[in-house]
């Protein structure tokens, strides 16, 4: 493996190789995608720039090796299945053997869902009956699912829950009906209006405010503390720390303990991690990578926990004035 293609991870030439092909081919990919896989790699799209021929070159062969490796005989298409089957066995049965390997139809609808808001999902089936709810949650990623149940009223989740836990299969009268309803669901979803990321954007406009930015930002705190609250998190994303001038990396360094840096850098953008170990003296960073190595996989939820706090002592360093924070990617000139 070169040099050049150890430092890009594997996302991030994902995103070279969906960059290299235009848009009309990155398209029919990126709908083939999870809603995660999608705002991730677009995510990392959005942030390149000046992006090397070496770094083009390396991605763009690394994608070609693993379509070698997996270009071998084709599989066998859904039409070709359904003739064989239906010879062997049967029209019926040939059908519900190919159910069972590529799911019923309403999977892609349903897929389209994954799009909607988790809280105008419950409301849409709020008065359906406790089993069309759970057969609904049951059809959707396991993520969405758990946003729509919050959504729901408190007091009849638990049975939703059940329900769900006790399906196994779902008769043909059933699944008409979720059908219907998940038609429904997309008809009004194209009715819907546009999704705006409203703390995001409140932080992003905070953050590049000349000055009085605290003053602002205790004056909106006085109308709701709540919201201002997560205006706050968002104003001092990880990412951030990419961009900071080496003194001020130098002083987080020290004020981070090293087992706590292991686990909010797992997983992160190599411009963050290269950004803090580039900070740190020699010695330390050597036993800090053997500290990442040695910790092994961390769940997801205890990775963003110690972003967390990472961020929560930036904060209290810059707002003690003992480190100047860019919190925004500035224009420079030579």
């Amino acid at each position: 493996m070169s040099a050049e293609q150890t430092k890009l991870s594997h996302i991030e030439q994902a995103a070279i190789v969906l960059l290299s092909m235009g848009e009309e081919p990155a398209a029919a990919v990126l709908r083939c995608l999870s809603r995660e896989e999608l705002l991730e790699v677009t995510q990392v799209m959005s942030r390149m720039s000046g992006i090397k021929v070496d770094s083009v070159k390396v991605s763009l062969q690394s994608f070609f090796d693993d379509y070698r490796q997996q270009s071998g005989v084709h599989g066998a298409s859904r039409s070709y299945l359904q003739r064989s089957l239906g010879l062997a066995l049967g029209g019926d049965i040939a059908g519900s053997v190919l159910k069972s390997i590529y799911g019923d139809a309403i999977r892609p609808k349903m897929a389209r869902l994954q799009w909607a808001p988790p809280k105008w999902l419950a409301d849409t089936i709020a008065d359906e009956h406790v089993r069309m709810q759970a057969v609904f949650l049951a059809f959707l990623p396991p993520a969405l699912a758990s946003e729509v149940i919050n959504a729901l009223p408190a007091a009849g989740r638990d049975l939703v829950l059940l329900n769900v836990a006790r399906l196994s299969e779902v008769d043909g009268e059933l699944l008409a009906e979720l059908e219907e309803l998940v038609e429904r669901c997309l008809t009004g979803l194209g009715a819907q209006g546009a999704t705006v990321e409203g703390i995001k954007q409140a932080a992003e406009i905070i953050n590049r405010m000349p000055k009085d930015r605290a003053q602002m930002v205790e004056l909106l705190r006085a109308h709701d503390a709540e919201v201002v609250g997560e205006i706050e998190v968002s104003m001092y994303d990880f990412f951030l720390l990419s961009r900071q001038p080496e003194a001020a990396l130098t002083r987080i360094i020290e004020e981070v303990p090293l087992e706590l840096w292991a686990v909010a850098l797992k997983g992160a953008e190599p411009a963050v991690r290269d950004a803090i170990l580039a900070a740190m003296p020699r010695r330390q960073a050597q036993s800090f990578e053997d500290l990442i190595r040695r910790s092994g996989p961390v769940p997801m939820s205890r990775v963003e926990q110690a972003r967390e706090e990472v961020m929560a002592r930036v904060k209290a360093l810059a707002d003690a004035e003992e480190i100047q924070i860019q919190l925004f990617a500035e224009a420079t000139v030579e």
